[in-house]
């Protein structure tokens, strides 16, 4: 600490700001860094620790093989998905070429370049430690979205953390755990579903509640969701936002005024709902305590993306890579796995509804960024 005090004085820094900058030194956790800038002494910028785990909770987009262990026709544990997942390709369940946002999140914050699924019997609790995903394909928001897909339900999977915590606190001991929950990342990606698989498919929803209801009605599941977790220990958590759902191939394809391209009627719906979700994570920041809830703007990467593939790498932000691109998915992928282009990474997308890895890859980075503000 002298060495500090003698290195603040050659910068002139204020008394004042001084004071101040050792007084968060002293109370600040373990390997976190506070930096003050001398030449405005009432700015302050606090850097938190990196988090000991990443922890997952949603659909499709954040399921890493939960529903290879569940009775459902929504599972990804075939060809080709995971080709491109390591050398050879495995289909570890996830919907994509490869890894998905949450692995390379976990990878770029020094944690393992994979995420496993909480209901892998595979996985002891020591591993699950570093890194856990809940999610599963077919969820949503709305708990009657997982019921369709006979996929587990957003209530269910803060019901698995639950049960993750006390196992945990078993395994490694009440402080251990605790610093574990406390300071992990969290994500909630979920909501696409929710309007293509359920309020624009079924009429169970439409019936009770127009679309900006409805809107309203999935962004209060989802402060449900935050409060939930936040009051079994979570604090860093992050929203990723829907993206353009109107350019998703599968949604072009189903365009019929203008077949091929983006449905702008559900890029409204996208936007409004993010709107929504943006103000109620702002929100809960300030309510919570200790609570850092951050939106995600996922909408504005891909919408870049998709106006600008060549600026990427991309070639083709249209279709996915799989069959034709634009209704395969799932079961259809494998049926036309020979027709699977050649080079993912040349696609945005690499079924008509999932990104490809590589896109997942630009969507972790918008997550990362997040995480560090």
């Amino acid at each position: 600490m002298p060495q500090l005090l003698t290195s603040l004085k050659q910068q002139h820094m204020p008394l004042a700001a001084m004071g101040l900058f050792v007084a968060m030194q002293l109370l600040r956790p373990t390997g976190a860094v506070v930096a003050v800038n001398a030449t405005a002494a009432d700015t302050f910028v606090v850097v938190a620790p990196p988090p000991p785990a990443v922890i997952v909770f949603g659909d499709s987009t954040a399921d890493t093989g939960n529903n290879n262990f569940i009775q459902t026709l929504l599972r990804a544990n075939y060809t080709p998905y995971g080709r491109d997942f390591s050398p050879g390709g495995v289909a570890t369940g996830r919907f994509s070429n490869g890894r998905l946002a949450a692995d390379f999140v976990s990878q770029a914050l020094g944690l393992p370049r994979a995420v496993p699924p909480y209901l892998d019997p595979a996985h002891s609790i020591h591993r699950l430690a570093s890194g856990v995903s809940f999610a599963s394909a077919g969820s949503g928001l709305d708990d009657i979205t997982a019921q369709i897909f006979s996929a587990v339900t957003l209530t269910r999977q803060i019901e698995h953390f639950r049960e993750y915590t006390e196992r945990l606190r078993r395994a490694v001991g009440g402080a251990a755990a605790a610093h574990v929950v406390a300071r992990s990342l969290y994500l909630i990606s979920a909501g696409a579903g929710d309007f293509l698989g359920n309020y624009l498919l079924f009429p169970i929803r439409r019936y009770r509640f127009t679309l900006p209801q409805y809107e309203a009605r999935l962004v209060g599941a989802a402060e449900a969701a935050v409060r939930a977790v936040h009051a079994l220990g979570a604090r860093r958590v992050r929203l990723p936002g829907l993206p353009p759902l109107g350019c998703l191939p599968l949604r072009r394809a189903a365009n019929l005024a203008r077949p091929g391209d983006c449905d702008g009627r559900l890029n409204v719906v996208a936007r409004r709902f993010n709107r929504r979700l943006r103000a109620m994570a702002s929100r809960l920041g300030r309510e919570l305590p200790g609570a850092e809830i951050v939106y995600v703007d996922v909408y504005r990467v891909l919408a870049e993306v998709i106006a600008r593939p060549w600026a990427y790498g991309f070639e083709d932000a249209a279709r996915g890579c799989c069959g034709k691109g634009y209704v395969e998915t799932g079961v259809l992928c494998s049926l036309e796995s020979a027709l699977t282009c050649e080079d993912a990474d040349k696609y945005v997308f690499f079924d008509a509804v999932h990104p490809s890895q590589k896109a997942y890859k630009i969507i972790a980075d918008a997550i990362v960024h997040a995480a560090s503000q």
